[in-house]
């Protein structure tokens, strides 16, 4: 018999009750301010519009002690001049530059030096005789360099990490310039101050570096095959609004003229408080918080500004093609042009998207990707302020075309517009967003950026709907979307962008510029930063995990139990934990794949989806190297349903020899695809370099071995998998003594566990002498990787460990940052740390990385070798590094099932307790000597194995001899997919 339908039946019931309600907006006053909110709003945000037009708005969450933050500006490539495309993405950069009070030593000596770099720029960008051009370019370079011994590179980074924020960034897009930051909730006062100077006068120093890291950007953007699909996209849907004419890096020929001055007018017509907004959500008051914004931010003056006010489109006629080429996998997209977005055409969009594709029981779930009728298929909108893009996207199995592709998915579009989909499935979507938003609204990060969103789209006056979205979504009817679907998808209204396999012989880089490493004057500060950083924070106190009391321990038959109680709401996480993977059975992964395609005599795969779908529960089944979780989740109150479905799925699934031939099919064309994914490649050798040509990156079946596999073994494999030793793990609101009942009667133990195949070890390699192992891949930039094996897990060197990351090349404020994008404008990216293994058995791993335009290859690899052979000594670096580090353990507070997990990894290093504890008591006794020692001990004249991946058409692999004996290592030789003969 089916599984009752109770749960929808009284989400129908709560829905209307809550329809009822009105989620309207109000007006409040409190300590002086008044500020809109709209009730019901589970977030509790406060909107505030400050005297100068600044809207603050304010989520309080005190989950824990810390503030997500972003301050969003209403500007974006669409706002970019034609004559200068790229500049608000220039700007977003230049922002982190510093004043006239901070990042420089002297800003009296400097100011000469930075006005002459703006009018020699003004020179450059209207010269147009090449050897002119390169004459200035020189004069340009040698006087940023005189300019940059006064300057202090990063110093914004470095206050930022000294506070203890986290995640330091920002980024541009079409309409919108967002900087991020998540701060200790006792650092809002300095924050506040930092941000309130930030925005008051910013100074463009040190930019031809920072010019030649967007370069970089740019360049990395042509191998980016999804970054040409995704222009191509707009360009196709907006042939005339700015969505599709100004890319946000810009063109080429602008990259190579920017003008200073042009951005500084774009700055102050855009970055003004009325096009802006301070976001916060977190750990305060916002009774205190509104005055302490006001305060920092009352000093900036309103101006109108001009919004930017596309044309409108015409209909898309004739359903435009445009063909893309790269190096990776085939792919192909439909693409249609939505409403504004506060539309009803916005909305309904949004909704169909989900009934096409929502992860599960969609149209394309359940007929493409359930069927196996292509490798992957899916449905989204991604909505701007004027118009939104309806994105049906899909990959090409083996012998697929990609115009075959096309009418698979044109064929769905068709099936919703004859409304072959059942009407409950969209009270099913909107009981899993309500499941999805629960979670969500947990992390200050989503709560933020969802109230970003609506800011940037219509200064937040959406927010009514946002909060309303659930009831809406819950009124609409299966005819509401019919006639939408056939109103919207026509025959001819869309545009086809096909990705194929092949040379792209369109891409011009951006040539590397001659430039000179500037100073950084690492570890000297300006009078400002004294001042921000001469008084301690208040301390927080930190929070350590007692495994004895924080995890409840029992038992379920032979399985040990352990919980952690949900008190905040009604969801639960359950886990069946094994401690064996693909190291023992190189089956299992296959196996775990292959049942979500499968049925039982009871109920087709189908069923079981939209069964799951309808409970708002789901599951997953993962086998990692040396273990394997299943997870099931939803609402408690589904609970044994949930598991119950899952259970009998596991033990009842029946083989289905035409599925897997189907899954075979679609592992084979994946495998295929990995061996163009530049990223595929670069993990592969990586682990090739750490272990050798047998490694477990290529621990896998083989592709004869695939073609070979047996239904019955799989199911085989899947039916005893109870039977194997595994605990239960669970998060929810169940007592421990209930969830031990309901796991013994829903979930059958053996008698005696079977014993699991033995694993297969891996041992990293001892470099004894350097090597450089090459992969040839098409691209634009080369990818450079140092490995090196650093012995095994030691304890009593985590904190030692975590500090020499933090300083040395783990972040914006880090030596390696600082000097091989900061000071040498070497790279866009680049990063070193030293990798903690997951077991006491196992060795830590170095791995240092440098993302490079192909020219710069071997100044890039020197510039690296230069800080492993010696490590720059700042003090005051290293006193930020410290207090980065202890700020981020006072303030974390691991929650929920992530104790549990931690519990699970502890012991796997051999540790009884929270490891953090001892890491915080040690920060402080650790000096700037041992980080220096430890440097020395392991990098200084030490081998390293070398891996690069790069065109040969672009580098000179002659000139990797230089630094180790050069192997070429073919895309076969680092998968293991070949039928070749493999000792393990």
């Amino acid at each position: 018999m089916k599984f009752t339908h109770l749960f929808l039946l009284l989400l129908v019931v709560s829905t209307a009750a809550q329809a009822q309600k009105k989620y309207e907006w109000k007006t409040a006053t409190a300590g002086g301010y008044t500020y809109r909110y709209v009730t019901n709003d589970p977030m509790g945000t406060r909107f505030y519009t400050l005297k100068n037009g600044l809207t603050v708005a304010l989520s309080p969450n005190k989950k824990e002690p810390r503030i997500a933050v972003r301050i969003p500006v209403r500007t974006g490539s669409n706002t970019d001049p034609k004559d200068h495309t790229g500049l608000a993405h220039y700007l977003e950069h230049l922002l982190f530059k510093g004043t006239d009070k901070f990042g420089s030593l002297n800003w009296a000596q400097e100011k000469p030096y930075l006005d002459q770099v703006d009018n020699l720029y003004e020179q450059y960008n209207s010269t147009t005789d090449a050897a002119q051009r390169k004459t200035i370019y020189h004069t340009i370079d040698s006087v940023s360099g005189i300019a940059a011994k006064y300057a202090i590179a990063n110093e914004y980074d470095k206050m930022m990490a000294a506070l203890g924020s986290q995640g330091t960034n920002a980024h541009t897009w079409v309409e919108e310039t967002v900087y991020e930051e998540n701060i200790p909730a006792t650092a809002l006062d300095k924050f506040l101050t930092i941000q309130s100077e930030r925005f008051r006068q910013p100074i463009f120093r040190i930019f031809h570096t920072e010019l030649e890291a967007v370069y970089e950007e740019k360049n990395r953007s042509l191998d980016n095959d999804g970054w040409k699909v995704q222009e191509a996209m707009h360009s196709l849907l907006f042939p005339t609004h700015n969505y599709g004419q100004q890319t946000t890096i810009g063109t080429i020929e602008h990259l190579k003229n920017p003008s200073l001055k042009a951005i500084r007018e774009y700055y102050y017509k855009f970055y003004v408080p009325n096009n802006m907004a301070i976001v916060l959500a977190g750990d305060f008051n916002p009774d205190e918080v509104i005055k302490k914004v006001d305060a920092a931010f009352n000093y900036m003056q309103p101006k109108p500004v001009e919004e930017y006010k596309g044309p409108v489109e015409a209909p898309v006629k004739g359903a435009v093609v445009k063909e893309i080429y790269g190096p990776s996998a085939e792919t192909m997209r439909i693409v249609y042009r939505t409403g504004p977005s506060n539309s009803r055409e916005a909305f309904l969009a949004d909704l169909t998207s989900s009934i096409l594709a929502n992860g599960k029981a969609g149209l394309l779930d359940l007929n493409l990707n359930k069927s196996q009728k292509v490798l992957g298929a899916s449905a989204g909108v991604r909505q701007y302020k004027d118009y939104g893009v309806f994105v049906l996207l899909a990959n090409p199995k083996q012998g697929q075309t990609l115009e075959q592709v096309k009418d698979i998915l044109l064929e769905q579009i068709d099936k919703l517009k004859k409304g072959e989909f059942d009407e409950s499935l969209i009270k099913a979507i909107v009981a899993n967003y309500k499941l999805s938003q629960l979670t969500a609204m947990e992390n200050n990060a989503n709560r933020v950026e969802d109230i970003v969103d609506q800011f940037i789209k219509n200064r937040g006056q959406g927010w009514d709907k946002n909060v309303a979205q659930l009831d809406d979504m819950a009124k609409v009817t299966k005819k509401e979307i019919v006639d939408f679907a056939n109103r919207f998808f026509l025959a001819d209204n869309y545009a086809v962008i096909y990705k194929r396999k092949g040379e792209d012989k369109n891409i011009v880089k951006v040539e590397k510029p001659a430039i000179t490493p500037v100073e950084t004057n690492a570890g000297k500060q300006s009078d400002f930063v004294k001042s921000i950083t001469k008084d301690a924070l208040a301390p927080t106190q930190p929070v350590w995990m007692d495994y004895n009391k924080d995890i409840q321990k029992g038992k379920a038959g032979l399985a040990d139990v352990l919980t952690v109680p949900n008190k905040d709401n009604s969801l639960f996480r359950l886990n069946y934990y094994f401690s064996m993977g693909n190291f023992n059975n190189r089956m299992l992964p296959i196996a775990l794949q292959y049942l979500q395609f499968l049925g039982t005599e009871k109920y087709t795969a189908e069923d079981i989806t939209k069964q799951f779908y309808n409970l708002a529960s789901s599951f997953s089944a993962n086998a990692a190297n040396e273990e394997t979780t299943i997870t099931i989740s939803g609402l408690q109150e589904n609970f044994d349903q949930s598991v119950a479905l899952f259970e009998h799925l596991l033990r009842n699934c029946q083989a289905d020899e035409k599925a897997l031939e189907a899954l075979k099919d679609r592992l084979l064309k994946s495998r295929a695809n990995n061996k163009t994914n530049k990223q595929a490649i670069a993990a592969a050798i990586r682990d090739y370099a750490v272990y050798g040509a047998n490694n477990p990156f290529n621990y896998v079946l083989t592709n004869e071995e695939i073609k070979s596999l047996r239904a019955e073994d799989l199911v085989a494999l899947l039916h005893a998998l109870p039977s194997y030793k595994h605990d239960v793990l669970y998060y929810g609101p169940s007592p421990l003594a209930k969830l031990s009942a309901d796991i013994s009667r829903l979930h059958p133990m053996p008698k005696a566990w079977t014993a699991a195949p033995k694993a297969v070890q891996f041992k990293p390699l001892k470099q004894a002498a350097n090597q450089v192992l090459f992969n040839d891949y098409d691209a634009v930039q080369s990818e450079i990787y140092w490995v090196r094996d650093l012995g095994q897990y030691d304890p009593k060197s985590t904190a030692k460990i975590n500090l020499y990351n933090n300083y040395f090349g783990g972040g914006m404020s880090s030596v390696v940052f600082q000097t091989i994008r900061e000071s040498k404008a070497l790279a866009y990216s680049t990063y070193a740390f030293v990798q903690t293994p997951a077991k006491k058995e196992d060795d830590y791993t170095f791995v240092g990385y440098v993302g490079s335009q192909a020219d710069k290859m071997n100044d890039a690899i020197n510039g690296m070798n230069d800080l492993l052979k010696e490590m720059p000594k700042t003090e005051q670096n290293f006193v930020n590094a410290v207090k980065s580090q202890k700020k981020d353990i006072e303030t974390q507070r691991i929650t929920k099932d992530a104790i549990i997990f931690s519990y699970l990894n502890a012991k796997k290093k051999g540790l009884t307790e929270d490891v953090r504890k001892t890491v915080y008591n040690e920060l402080d006794k650790l000096t700037l000597a041992d980080i220096a020692a430890y440097h020395q001990q392991q990098f200084q004249n030490q081998p390293f194995t070398y891996t690069v991946i790069a065109s040969e058409k672009k580098i000179n692999v002659d000139d990797l001899k230089k630094y180790g004996e050069v192997k070429k290592v073919a895309v076969d030789d680092l998968f293991g997919y070949e039928n070749v003969s493999r000792a393990f």
